[in-house]
């Protein structure tokens, strides 16, 4: 009976995320059908925020109010790497470039990703933007921010606080600093 209760919950929840997010994210490891995992949770706890108050209302997807998403259309990500899509302080930006995270990326808190700069010639413009690759099983450390036209490649882990101004695209290394720097290869 407990199990048959859980499965009508999910669906519900499942059926009301339908109305008010994109089916294509409401997938993967955080949204299990057959228990209630982590992702029906967010449904049910951002909602109201997001789609009533109007807090990031054009997100697809649920988030909280603690991050912040510029062009949603440029920044690609698995379905089941939504938690990293979760972290407090975000700011996931894709203005004038594409932001592409690859599968199993974990994102710690605070953390930037910036696609284009100001303009230095006129602070009311965006520089030309240039894409944010990372690749697959990355770790990106709480406070770094990723500057336009990075490239990590697969297993990178970027230490806390580091500003990463130029690719690795070699992957499988520790990179930390400002200005980053590798300091080991895994």
């Amino acid at each position: 009976m407990k199990r048959l209760l859980v499965r009508f919950l999910v669906l519900w929840v499942y059926l009301w995320g339908c109305i008010w997010y994109d089916k294509k994210y409401l997938k993967g490891k955080n949204f299990n059908k057959s228990h209630f995992s982590c992702g029906w949770g967010w449904i049910i706890k951002y909602w109201f925020p997001q789609k009533v108050l109007g807090y990031a209302r054009d997100i697809p997807f649920p988030v909280p109010r603690g991050v912040k998403f510029s062009n949603i259309k440029g920044i690609h990500f698995h379905p089941d790497d939504m938690a990293s899509m979760q972290s407090h302080g975000c700011y996931f930006q894709a203005i004038n470039g594409n932001l592409n995270i690859g599968k199993g990326t974990k994102i710690a808190v605070n953390c930037g990703f910036i696609t284009a700069n100001h303009d230095l010639n006129d602070l009311e413009k965006n520089a030309e933007g240039k894409d944010i690759n990372i690749g697959e099983k990355c770790w990106i450390g709480m406070n770094s921010v990723i500057l336009p036209g990075v490239t990590l490649g697969n297993h990178t882990i970027v230490g806390a606080g580091s500003i990463v101004t130029k690719s690795f695209p070699e992957g499988n290394c520790i990179i930390v600093g400002n200005p980053a720097r590798k300091i080991k290869d895994l």
